[in-house]
């Protein structure tokens, strides 16, 4: 059974009002556990069922998104973040503030969402590539400046998965212009392991 969203999942406004603070709180407990920093300014999100919805919400409240029309259209966008068994779905941000550092380091970062792996084990480790987002990436990537945002997804066979599981598992990037590497935490591991099998 897929875990993607339906019109039926999102509250209408009034409704959403209601639940907002409880539903607010048990999100950013979520992304504590969901949310790793590699290196000193990129961080990444694992999404969820339950953070894409929350960021479907969230902009039906601000934007004042009233129709079935406009939800479905934000469904459209934000529904492929939703992991399917065997996927993990990301968003990465390269987190700069000033205007400086974003000029001086993102024509620095093309190509960064291509370069992010997962290693599982630490004797040989298994490495998983990651998968861009294609449509969000023809959208938002360009030859000579990349985006701050990107959405990128890795598949992994029963097998990796299993290794995921004994861990321990590093997040990885390997971009020439940014190296750096996180070992999740156990409850980030947990966490991304229950998308995973399901």
């Amino acid at each position: 059974m897929s875990r993607k969203l339906t019109l039926s999942d999102i509250a209408d406004l009034r409704e959403y009002e209601r639940e907002r603070a409880d539903f607010r709180s048990h999100i950013i407990d979520l992304k504590k556990r969901r949310r790793v920093g590699v290196g000193p300014f990129v961080t990444v999100l694992f999404e969820n069922r339950d953070t894409i919805r929350f960021q479907i919400q969230e902009m039906a409240r601000v934007e004042k998104l009233f129709t079935d029309e406009a939800i479905e259209a934000e469904l459209a966008v934000y529904n492929p973040l939703v992991p399917e068994p065997g996927e993990l779905a990301l968003t990465l941000f390269i987190e700069l503030t000033s205007e400086l550092a974003l000029r001086d380091w993102l024509p620095r970062l093309v190509g960064i969402e291509e370069h992010l792996e997962l290693r599982i084990g630490t004797e040989d480790p298994l490495v998983v590539p990651c998968i861009p987002d294609e449509e969000h990436q023809e959208q938002l990537t360009r030859d000579e400046i990349t985006a701050s945002v990107h959405y990128i997804h890795f598949r992994l066979d029963p097998r990796q998965v299993e290794a995921f599981a004994a861990g321990p598992v590093e997040l990885a990037l390997t971009h020439p212009n940014y190296e750096h590497a996180t070992t999740l935490g156990a409850d980030t591991q947990a966490e991304l392991l229950a998308d995973l099998q399901g």
